[in-house]
Formats: structure tokens, C-alpha cells, sequence
């Protein structure tokens, strides 16, 4: 007998049996050809099963060629202090990954299966509820922040205003609809801030992103063309991006803010693809607009600035803005951080995070005009 065989005899005699019948091996047999015997176990058996129970259960019974339920009882009792042992032997066959193969017919091994079914209740339990809280997160998704590009090309801003000017002339009750001229911006990526936390998470975020933008441009301006117009099921009019290079430029660059504010565990982005535009009007600014009988905005409003062009916009900050929060004086949004991608800012390093947003914004007009 081998120190340790008593406490698993059970384990042992139902073994032999389960052997006998897969392999048709008989206990003489083993006695003779061990070494073929073990081989042939291991090449019948899932590995799993093999590796965790039978291996050293049919090393025993190579060895002894066979064990009889009489021979375990003996031995049982001759081996009482080693209850200790059989515990701690049993323990560790119940945490093996290999608990479910069929151990409770032929080892008798009950509450394996049991234990491994209670676990199996509760991984699918914090499964269920880990889906749930995603799910209710994805929910409860409401964008408070925003990463912009604002506007600040005086031509852009001018043709804009005539435009909205043009279309209230032909109804006063869309002037309630029309986006201030101190607000008019790209939206490049919106997102979830509740705490202070996480909108100090996102000004890191937007800190890690400048090298990517520099990494995009290789030094190179970003100019934005504006040109036309176009609206969003007739409720949301903006001025239309045209097309070139640039705009592959800028979907980058959204796409690595995207990623870059996700990985910072900030929930950020859309369902929909992402379309750079610059709004100029949104009918959602006015409810009471509906109850009036405008449900949408006419095309005949706008159609005389269908083709023109309004100017050009080069790319020079990315500011992170709060949608709720009070907006500046200028009309534009509150901003909690930024950064400069224009070169010759960044190299001669005119701007510091510690710089008021307002007193940078007339730097850059200044420098600009």
C-alpha cells in the first residue's frame, strides 16, 4: 500500500470498475504490463479527466492489480488518523476545472457536481447582473460633454449670420432657433462627466490626444472648407464640411479622440458614424415651435445658400466643453480645458493650461486679426 491510498479507496475500488469496462483491461493484465496500461488510459481518456483523476488512480492499480471493496475496508480502519488527509484530498479534486466528467458516476465522488453547479449558478448570476449594469449604464447614457472645434474665422461667422438673418425675415419665429454666433463649432466627440473625477479623467484624456492629432497632421495645417447647406431630417440646418483630404484628416482624428477617452473608462461617442458639420439652427431650441405648426425647416429657406461658399476654418484648438454649465460672455460654451495643435503656438509655447480660456481666446484673435 502507498501512504495516502486508504482515504481515496472508495475512489479506487469504482475506478477499477470504470477502467475494466472502457478499457478492457483485467487486473492481471495490469500487473504485467504496467507501463502499456498507463499508456493506453492516457491515450483513451479526455486529458482533463486523465491529468486530474485517473493518472494517479491508475498508477495505483498498476501497481497493485486491482483492489477489492474488502481489501478498502481493512485498510480503512487500519488508517483512521488519516481523515485529515482524505479531506484535504477531496477538497482539492472539487476545485479542479475537470469537476463535471463524469467523476459522480464512477468515483462516487457526489458532491463534485453539486458544488460545480452551484458555482455555475452564481458565474451566471454576476454574469447577468454585470450585463444588466451595462446595459442600464448604456442607458442612462447622456452626453454632458463635448470636445470642440470652435469657429473662428470672422468670414464664416458673417456669411452665417446673413444666412440665419435671410431665413427669419422669412419667418420671426425661427429667430428662437438660431444657434448664437459666439457658439458656432465643430462637435468632434460627446461624452459622460458626472464628477469632478471624471472630468479631470477627461482632461488627461484630451492632454494624451495632442501627439496623436500631431501624429495625423505630420505637421501640416488642418484647413476646413465650409460650403452648402444641408439638414438633419429637416430640424437640425448646419453649413456642410466640403469635401477633400482634410476630411479624412479630421475622421481620424475623431476616431483617435473616440478611443483614446474610451480607454480612460469615460463613456464617449455615438451610435451613429460621426459627420463633422457646423450648426447653425435646431428647431429643438424652441419646443413651442411644434405647437405653432412649424414642424420642420422649409428648404425654400435656405435654398439661395444651397452652393455657397462660406469660408475657410484652420484648426487650431480642440477645446473640452460643458453642454449644461454657463456659457462665457462671448456666447461661447464653458470650457474646462484645451489644447493648441497650431504649430507655431505650440513651439513657441504661448499657451499654458493656467492661461484663462477667455483671455487665450483674445490672444488668438489678436494674433489672427
Amino acid at each position: 500500500m502507498w501512504p495516502g491510498e486508504a482515504p481515496i479507496s472508495r475512489c479506487l475500488v469504482r475506478t477499477e470498475g470504470f477502467l475494466e469496462r472502457r478499457l478492457n483491461w483485467s487486473g492481471s493484465e495490469r500487473q504485467r504490463q504496467p507501463g502499456r496500461f498507463i499508456s493506453d488510459v492516457r491515450h483513451h481518456l479526455e486529458p482533463q479527466l486523465y491529468f486530474g483523476v485517473i493518472s494517479p488512480v491508475a498508477g495505483v492499480l498498476a501497481r497493485a492489480g486491482g483492489i477489492n471493496s474488502s481489501e478498502c475496508e481493512n485498510v480503512s480502519r487500519e488508517e483512521e488518523t488519516s481523515e485529515e488527509f482524505e479531506a484535504n484530498a477531496m477538497d482539492s479534486l472539487i476545485d479542479m476545472p475537470f469537476a463535471t466528467i463524469d467523476i459522480k458516476d464512477d468515483c462516487g465522488i457526489t458532491d463534485v457536481p453539486h458544488t460545480n453547479w452551484e458555482r455555475s449558478k452564481e458565474n451566471e448570476r454576476i454574469s447577468k447582473d454585470q450585463i444588466k449594469k451595462r446595459k442600464k449604464k448604456q442607458k442612462d447614457y447622456q452626453p454632458n460633454y463635448f470636445l470642440s472645434i470652435p469657429i473662428t474665422n470672422k468670414e464664416i461667422t458673417r456669411g452665417i449670420k446673413i444666412l440665419q438673418n435671410a431665413i427669419i425675415q422669412q419667418d420671426k419665429q425661427l429667430a428662437k432657433a438660431m444657434t448664437s454666433d459666439g457658439s458656432f463649432h465643430i462637435t468632434l466627440l460627446v461624452m459622460q462627466l458626472l464628477s469632478e473625477d471624471e472630468v479631470n479623467i477627461g482632461i488627461g484624456a484630451l492632454l494624451e490626444l495632442k501627439p496623436f492629432i500631431e501624429e495625423i497632421l505630420q505637421g501640416k495645417q488642418l484647413i476646413l472648407p465650409f460650403q452648402g447647406i444641408d439638414t438633419f431630417g429637416n430640424q437640425v440646418g448646419f453649413v456642410k464640411l466640403a469635401e477633400g483630404d482634410h476630411v479624412n484628416s479630421l475622421l481620424e482624428i475623431a476616431e483617435a479622440a473616440k478611443r483614446t477617452f474610451q480607454e480612460k473608462g469615460i463613456l464617449a461617442g455615438e451610435n451613429r458614424s460621426f459627420k463633422p458639420h457646423l450648426t447653425f439652427m435646431k428647431l429643438s431650441k424652441a419646443p413651442w415651435l411644434r405647437k405653432k405648426g412649424v414642424k420642420k425647416i422649409d428648404p425654400e429657406f435656405y435654398e439661395k445658400f444651397i452652393s455657397h461658399r462660406f469660408g475657410e476654418e484652420m484648426v487650431h484648438r480642440i477645446d473640452l466643453c460643458s453642454m449644461l454649465k454657463k456659457k462665457q460672455s462671448n456666447g461661447y460654451y464653458h470650457c474646462e480645458s484645451s489644447i493648441v495643435i497650431e504649430s507655431i503656438f505650440s513651439s513657441e509655447g504661448l499657451y499654458e493650461h493656467s492661461i484663462p480660456h477667455q483671455a487665450f481666446s483674445c490672444l488668438l484673435l489678436l494674433i489672427r486679426n
